[in-house]
């Protein structure tokens, strides 16, 4: 029988309901992880702090790749595991000190570190940012970026499709005035583009994957030419003090997972799908459009974010010059191919 996520030494032993919930059809939006993230790894009290990585997920996409390619095995130390629904909460928590390290991708990487957040970027990866898209109803009347002036569009400020839309625009010659934003979680913004709130939703997989599914949502843009398709696991800059052994360790094992994904996606999201609710070919459709794959922090990966940054800044969303390169720990890469 399976039973998911059993690579920690310690596992919980009742998981929350509402992990079993994360698709409501009936409901007709995301009820997509927990409002405030719950430890998903119960420890004994007896557990050393310097012994235990907290580590922070976005919808457990992380964890169901390192368990199925076997990278939870025989970990020699505890790992304590937090889900989010987007990545602004992970990096909350991340600033708070709650998590020692969580994935983000670069935009809200670029937005913790703008706010002051004590942390550092201490892995990359690389995907096809095809898995990022501006979505609205198969009958609405906009069909590319020009026809976004005047509409509304919902996205999840700081993410990814904040990213997105704020590129989008500057591409087709308009400026952030021209349309109207609604900053919202996914749940939210998938359900105020359904209700007719709002006109557009920009995000990122599994949530487009499951419009484009569920809803005939049809894209009018893409990340494609606009992001780098990078994300990050950062790590606050007391873990680094004082953990580095099991970050690098952690690191490692990330890179092995994807590296072992990219050849098994359909795996991959039967797995996932057992554990989230959400339809494996919907989750097929995700790992096998992003190709992720681990790359090294070197200075063209800094060079991609400082970029992503400028662009922040020059559309009024961080409103002082941001130099990116301390943000990264390249350490933890080195020698990666």
């Amino acid at each position: 029988m399976f039973r998911p996520f059993t690579g920690a030494r310690a596992v919980a032993r009742r998981r929350p309901s509402r992990l079993s919930a994360l698709v409501s059809l009936r409901a007709g939006r995301f009820a997509l992880a927990l409002a405030c993230a719950l430890p998903l790894v119960a420890l004994p009290a007896a557990a050393r702090a310097e012994d235990t990585l907290k580590v922070g997920d976005q919808q457990l996409q992380l964890r169901g790749v390192l368990e199925a390619s076997g990278q939870l095995k025989n970990v020699p130390y505890r790992i304590e595991w937090f889900n989010f629904p987007a990545a602004q909460p992970l990096g909350e928590a991340l600033n708070a000190g709650a998590v020692d390290v969580g994935g983000l991708g670069d935009a809200p990487m670029i937005f913790a570190y703008a706010a002051g957040a004590k942390i550092r970027v201490v892995a990359a990866t690389r995907s096809t940012p095809t898995d990022l898209a501006i979505v609205v109803p198969s009958n609405s009347p906009i069909r590319g970026p020009a026809d976004l002036k005047g509409k509304r569009i919902a996205t999840t400020r700081g993410s990814i499709g904040h990213y997105l839309a704020i590129a989008t625009l500057e591409r087709a010659h308009l400026k952030l005035a021209d349309v109207s934003w609604y900053f919202m979680q996914p749940a939210d913004a998938r359900a105020a583009l359904a209700s007719g709130t709002v006109d557009a939703w920009s995000t990122w997989d599994p949530y487009v994957a499951l419009a484009e599914a569920q809803d005939q949502n049809r894209s009018v843009a893409n990340g494609v030419g606009l992001s780098s398709g990078l994300t990050f696991e950062a790590a606050t800059n007391e873990a680094i003090r004082t953990k580095p052994a099991l970050i690098a360790d952690f690191v490692k094992r990330i890179a092995a997972g994807e590296r072992w994904a990219l050849a098994h996606p359909e795996e991959v999201a039967q797995i996932q799908s057992r554990v989230t609710g959400l339809p494996a070919n919907v989750l097929t459709t995700v790992y096998e459009r992003a190709q992720a794959h681990p790359v090294a922090i070197d200075d063209a990966v800094i060079a991609e974010q400082q970029k992503t940054a400028d662009l922040y800044h020059r559309a009024g969303v961080i409103q002082t010059p941001l130099d990116v390169a301390p943000s990264f720990a390249r350490q933890f890469t080195t020698g990666m191919h």
